[in-house]
């Protein structure tokens, strides 16, 4: 059994959040709606990152992809991170060359590439998948690795303890997204950072477990797209000292995580785009057709958080 490490009390934490594509009652994207929620996460202190799982990112065309950097670029000046996706099937061979048409596209536009995992990249041996990562990393500046576990996405794939170590060790990967839903996992990685590369960005991707920022994980959540404010305002008391108000919100926004990221995993974009359009942000509800819908008994539920929310922040 893994024990944790020690709490770090009053530290900077990173945030970041992946930013909810939103859909009109049409079915159509909101570009309005994307545009004013990705400015609000910026206005938060939050970074926003597009083309994630919240924003669809894996299941949208070249087009749209290009369009969300578009929003990034004008409405988020201080820095936003990018999913460079490769688009391919169960037993597809990994797609180099894509990936890093990808990471340039991004980079090139000024944002943080991170990557998506494919089918073809989640079927490399560890010392195939560090070397992808390097090869990546020597075109670019700067690179986050990702892993996703399958519960979120069926290419995903959690890294063996020995590939997190060679991912960790590449210069240009500046941090890496973990999205195991394990606090244990998180608690080895957090150890071997700490030993041997503390500037390493671990972000954690536990929307189950929040609090690991406690534990000197930073994070990239798809639940901070419902309460960028929220979360901001906890990331704010954290590093002022004021663990009563930490707390007070992080309960809140556990509950909501809770809620939210029961399986099918996947559901909690619509739990998203309910949360945020009762909170007025969003015109609509409606998410994208491929992804698993929750149940209209949610809404009550969503909007007393809401209004648990709104209440701590006033």
């Amino acid at each position: 059994m893994t024990s944790p490490p020690e709490v770090r009390r009053q530290r900077t934490i990173t945030g970041m959040s992946a930013v909810l594509l939103p859909f009109t009652d049409a079915g159509a994207i909101d570009w309005d709606g994307f545009e004013a929620h990705l400015a609000r996460t910026v206005e938060s202190g939050l970074v926003p990152a597009v083309n994630m799982d919240t924003g669809f990112g894996p299941v949208l065309d070249p087009a749209a992809r290009a369009r969300a950097i578009e929003v990034a670029v004008a409405r988020a000046p201080n820095g936003w991170v990018g999913g460079a996706h490769v688009h391919d099937v169960p037993g597809s061979p990994y797609d180099e060359a894509a990936y890093a048409r990808e990471c340039e596209t991004i980079a090139r536009a000024g944002g943080l590439p991170i990557l998506f995992p494919s089918f073809g990249l989640a079927a490399l041996a560890d010392d195939a998948l560090v070397a992808a990562h390097a090869r990546l990393g020597a075109g670019l500046d700067r690179l986050l690795g990702f892993e996703l576990g399958p519960m979120f996405h069926p290419a995903g794939r959690i890294f063996s303890l020995n590939g997190f170590r060679g991912v960790l060790e590449i210069p240009a990967v500046v941090g890496l997204k973990h999205s195991s839903l394990e606090r244990g996992r998180e608690w080895e990685r957090l150890a071997v950072r700490d030993a041997t590369r503390p500037d390493f960005l671990l972000l954690s991707g536990n929307d189950l477990a929040i609090d690991m920022v406690t534990y000197g994980s930073d994070y990239l959540l798809g639940l901070s797209t419902f309460a960028p404010d929220a979360f901001a305002a906890r990331d704010r008391a954290w590093a002022d000292g004021d663990d009563e108000r930490f707390w007070a919100l992080n309960d809140v926004l556990q509950y909501l995580g809770q809620l939210a990221f029961r399986p099918p995993v996947p559901g909690y974009r619509h739990d998203a785009a309910m949360f945020v359009a009762a909170r007025g942000w969003i015109g609509s509800d409606r998410t994208h057709p491929s992804s698993p819908t929750r149940p209209g008994t949610d809404r009550p539920l969503l909007v007393d958080i809401a209004h648990r929310l709104d209440a701590l922040l006033a």
